[in-house]
């Protein structure tokens, strides 16, 4: 593992991206963000998890840590960020840092969506600015560790 290892944990329908409401997401899949990530960060060793199940999730988060070695995770939980009091309670559960993400700014879009659980349990949030804001979420990552060079 290198210095820098960071989990990419994604939840439910970031397997659809480049199809699913393009007009919100974009046309790029979730193959096309993993690989930007790795190519535009190749000295930061990345995990890429994506599951349309809740308790996938919180394994995964918890393997994450048992295994040791990660600077942190970037997580876009999709449509469990509004609902999951698991996911919430999972986050608080671990010591590394969770930056949450969005591709879409989650407060220019349906009331429901302007809530989420896992905020408050996250070290930050990024929101609406596409792939970028997986980017966005790594440099994050890297300042908390005391690792960014920007």
């Amino acid at each position: 593992m290198s210095l820098t290892s960071i989990l990419v944990l994604n939840g439910p329908n970031l397997s659809r991206l480049g199809k699913r409401e393009p007009q919100v997401y974009g046309y790029r899949t979730l193959e096309d963000i993993n690989r930007s990530l790795s190519d535009s960060f190749p000295d930061i060793s990345f995990e890429f998890f994506q599951s349309e199940y809740e308790g996938a999730l919180l394994e995964k988060l918890f393997a994450c840590e048992d295994r040791g070695g990660f600077t942190g995770v970037i997580l876009n939980a999709g449509a469990f960020t509004h609902y999951s009091i698991a996911l919430r309670d999972a986050i608080s559960a671990v010591s590394i840092p969770v930056v949450e993400v969005h591709l879409s700014n989650i407060y220019a879009r349906e009331e429901f969506r302007h809530k989420s659980v896992i905020s408050a349990v996250c070290s930050g949030i990024i929101s609406g600015f596409g792939f970028e804001s997986y980017q966005l979420g790594v440099r994050a990552l890297l300042g908390i560790a005391g690792k960014g060079r920007q």
